[in-house]
């Protein structure tokens, strides 16, 4: 054998993690990415875990993963299949080798395929990598469980305790295999277990014996590879989920708005995490409450609101559907207020760790009454921070909620992202009342210009005034039953939604003259650009125009889509996007791909459903 392997240079590497919910995979690629976006890979995370709260030991139903896509580029997608598969238990094995490619590394620990493990898992026989057609020089077949107690045979923990170190040796393998330094994952885990600092040293013990145990056997691989950062831009890098960067968008919203933040908030998958992330920053002025419930989790938002807070609620569609008559009190009330929908599969409880783009309609549409509210839609889980500031900017400058739609593949997902300068950010000007309205203020008087009403705050001598559910008089402010003043009242809260300024559609590939225009919007962006682009690369005309914003649409929206003799609308629903867009665009029939699989795209599938219209 060699002494030292041969370090292939790479542009990028898709792996995956996966074992029992208990087995740490999540924190395994959460570490393994942040290390990764440190060093300035970019980088694409997809957690894929099951929904119960913890399945049997060993079973294929609780079997969990992450996979995370590195690159020396940006990284669009995690992938669609990994080129190193860790795989904890036989159960793992069984449901996640669809998901490698024929020539992947495989990581294996042994002890965890014994008989009942196989029979678990639902093996056949005792050669379960024939069974399963896998060549055995592609696996790395270690005991990890025994190495891991023989690591920790003096360490004093007890048996349960060494055992959740298991994931920690697999990384340090997969470390070893990609020449990662383990000083960044030891300052990790030294800040993650800063209250049980005996944890973490047995933690970082174990990975260095992962890392050694690769670089001493050289683990039955030909070579280690190193993936290197393109075009570096100066700053601090740090993973960031989607959730995460939703919270610190909301946080730096506020503090450009010269405002504190409140955040009203029930707990429910896969929102929940913003919750939690804003409720460690009190320093910042940021007031958190767990309500009772979804209701007064936006019911106490909007309170918050009309007493001068930039105000938030974060949910999931099941949440949108109790809080939308509170939504509709934003609405009449024309209060500013974040609404954050984090879609899940449904309907009903559905698939709630799963990720769909199927409350868009909800989301526009699903309140009583004509209740227009403007709705963005983040495309990648950075992009989460820049959409959930820009949905906070224009309801307190334009004065209306404003639905911000993520979904569980980007907000559990994570990019590697660039920390803003908070001096470069847009301003953000909440729409006061002027010093010209003391003693003469009435709550419906609207900026001539943007149609936005003036926001008084309770407690200013000269701006009292009542708000509530009933409809009211656009001069007087009085309660009013008159129907022309109804019909005034409904076409000045729409057209004020119509006139905030958004962005201009941008088209990205061969604009001029594209054979096929794809059209998306929100969270599957990084796979219709990949599609694209493998399109592009195969001799195609191919163009994308991927939306961020739903209601109001771009102004040249309906040039843009009337420039192309093809155009496909490609979403995870039945088609609604493309429903609302023919709603709005005159003579708008495009093709539709559609799948509600609870999965993100598939880029080999997209490519080979476009290139058949193409073809057609």
């Amino acid at each position: 054998m060699a002494e030292e392997l041969e370090v292939k240079q790479l542009d990028d590497v898709v792996v995956r993690f996966s074992g029992d919910s208990g087995d740490g995979m999540q924190l395994a690629g959460n570490i393994f990415s942040t290390v990764s976006a440190t060093i300035g890979n970019g980088i694409s995370t997809f957690p894929d875990y099951p929904a119960d709260i913890r399945a049997p030991q060993g079973s294929l139903t609780g079997v969990s993963g992450f996979q995370v896509h590195i690159a020396s580029g940006r990284a669009y997608t995690p992938g669609d299949k990994c080129d190193v598969l860790v795989a904890m238990n036989a159960a793992a094995l069984k449901t996640q080798y669809k998901f490698a490619k024929p020539q992947a590394t495989i990581i294996i620990d042994t002890d965890s395929f014994g008989p009942a493990d196989l029979k678990k898992a639902e093996f056949k026989t005792d050669d379960y990598l024939g069974e399963m057609g896998i060549d055995p020089d592609r696996v790395v077949a270690c005991p990890i469980t025994q190495m891991v107690k023989d690591c920790l045979a003096d360490s004093g923990l007890d048996n349960k305790t060494v055992l959740k170190c298991r994931n920690m040796f697999a990384l340090g393998v997969v470390c070893w295999l990609f020449n990662r330094n383990l000083d960044f994952v030891t300052s990790f885990l030294r800040e993650k277990f800063a209250k049980k600092p005996a944890v973490a040293e047995c933690n970082i013990k174990v990975v260095h014996a992962g890392y050694d145990y690769g670089h001493n056997t050289h683990a039955s691989v030909p070579a280690t590879y190193r993936i290197d950062s393109k075009n570096k831009v100066k700053g601090r890098y740090m993973d960031i989920t989607g959730n995460k960067a939703t919270a610190y968008g909301l946080i730096a919203a506020a503090e450009k708005a010269g405002l504190k933040l409140y955040l009203g908030s029930y707990p429910i998958t896969p929102a929940t995490d913003i919750l939690h992330e804003l409720a460690k920053h009190k320093s910042c002025g940021v007031m958190t409450v767990q309500c009772e419930d979804e209701i007064s989790g936006c019911a106490s938002a909007i309170g918050a609101s009309f007493a001068g807070a930039l105000a938030a609620t974060s949910t999931s569609g099941p949440g949108i559907c109790l809080k939308s008559e509170a939504m509709n009190l934003a609405v009449i009330d024309e209060l500013p207020l974040v609404v954050i929908d984090v879609q899940r599969g449904g309907p009903s409880t559905g698939l709630p760790t799963k990720s769909e783009q199927t409350d868009l309609l909800q989301a526009l549409f699903g309140r009583n009454g004509e209740s227009p509210m403007p709705v963005i839609a983040a495309t990648s889980p950075t992009n989460c921070f820049d959409s959930v500031y820009a949905a906070a900017k224009i309801a307190l400058e334009h004065l209306t909620p404003v639905v911000l739609l993520t979904d569980a593949f980007v907000a559990n997902g994570s990019s590697a992202w660039k920390l803003p300068d908070i001096n470069e950010l847009p301003e953000i000007h909440p729409h006061y009342a002027t010093p010209e309205q003391k003693g003469v203020y009435t709550p419906y008087k609207r900026d001539p210009e943007t149609g936005a009403r003036y926001w008084a705050i309770p407690g200013q001598e000269g701006y009292e005034h009542i708000l509530g559910g009933l409809e009211k008089d656009g001069d007087t402010g009085a309660i009013s039953t008159d129907p022309e003043n109804h019909d005034k009242m409904c076409r000045l809260r729409a057209a004020k939604v119509f006139k905030i300024p958004v962005p201009d559609l941008e088209v990205q590939g061969d604009a001029d003259d594209a054979d096929l225009l794809i059209v998306g919007f929100g969270g599957t962006f990084g796979h219709l650009y990949s599609a694209m682009e493998e399109m592009r690369s195969a001799g195609h005309k191919v163009a994308l125009a991927h939306f961020n914003y739903i209601n109001p649409l771009p102004k040249n929206t309906a040039e843009v889509l009337g420039k192309y003799k093809k155009v496909v609308v490609a979403e995870q629903n039945l088609g609604q996007f493309a429903g609302y867009l023919r709603m709005r665009i005159d003579n708008f029939m495009p093709y539709q791909f559609n799948q509600v699989k609870g999965q993100p795209f598939v880029v080999g599938e997209l490519v080979k459903a476009f290139t058949k219209i193409i073809n057609n």
